[in-house]
């Protein structure tokens, strides 16, 4: 079930907000950003996961923000910045601006489990403060979410709807139940299997191109 706009106003146990913004202002297309929301529908509707997608003019602020209160999991593909002097302002840029770390931590969202930050350098932390972890995803552990993955630099636009597919197509095998799919527990194996794939690739495996695939996505939490 695949639902653009959401009127629940109850949290529902087993769904997924997946978002993509691909042109936000200012900054450069990334136009694979809506084929990897478009892969995970399409891989999500033989077990029936409930799923609520916000792309493109829809993907306001307010929008992903109000949605975000909705749903135990989320994946996001969009372009993201960290704010070191200020980590709370650190965010994510969706199509009037950039939803902040601060504004999400305030939501307190009930039960929050997993969440896919398909970014640039979500979980990459400051050299200057090497035994703090101030990142994106530090943040999202802080604001509820139990599972995140996320990335350490700079990832390949054109690879993030493989990555993304193979992850989620694991964590579909291991559980074999829509509802366990919210299950964010399974998100590290999920990770370590998916890239081991990908790592199988006769055109990426140990290359540096391969290597700027895959070695970035990381998992943080449980």
């Amino acid at each position: 079930m695949v639902k653009d706009k959401s009127t629940s106003q109850a949290q529902s146990p087993n769904s997924f907000l997946l978002v993509s913004q691909a042109n936000a202002p200012k900054l450069p297309p990334i136009p694979y950003a809506d084929k990897e929301v478009e892969n995970l529908i399409e891989l999500m509707q033989e077990p029936k996961v409930k799923v609520v997608r916000i792309s493109g003019k829809d993907a306001t602020v307010s929008r992903v923000n109000e949605e975000m209160g909705l749903h135990r999991n989320v994946h996001l593909a969009c372009h993201a910045v960290q704010d070191m002097n200020r980590p709370l302002k650190s965010g994510f840029y969706l199509l009037d601006g950039k939803l902040e770390l601060s504004e999400i931590m305030k939501r307190k969202i009930p039960n929050a489990d997993m969440a896919f930050l398909s970014a640039c350098q979500t979980g990459a932390g400051d050299g200057r403060l090497s035994e703090e972890a101030v990142h994106l995803a530090a943040g999202m552990l802080a604001a509820g979410y139990r599972s995140i993955v996320a990335t350490m630099w700079s990832i390949s636009d054109a690879h993030g709807p493989d990555v993304a597919k193979k992850f989620y197509s694991q964590i579909l095998d291991v559980t074999g139940d829509a509802k366990e799919l919210d299950d964010g527990s399974r998100a590290a194996n999920a990770l370590h299997r998916a890239i081991q794939q990908l790592r199988q690739d006769p055109a990426l495996g140990n290359t540096e191109r391969g290597l700027l695939t895959w070695v970035p996505y990381v998992h943080f939490g449980i």
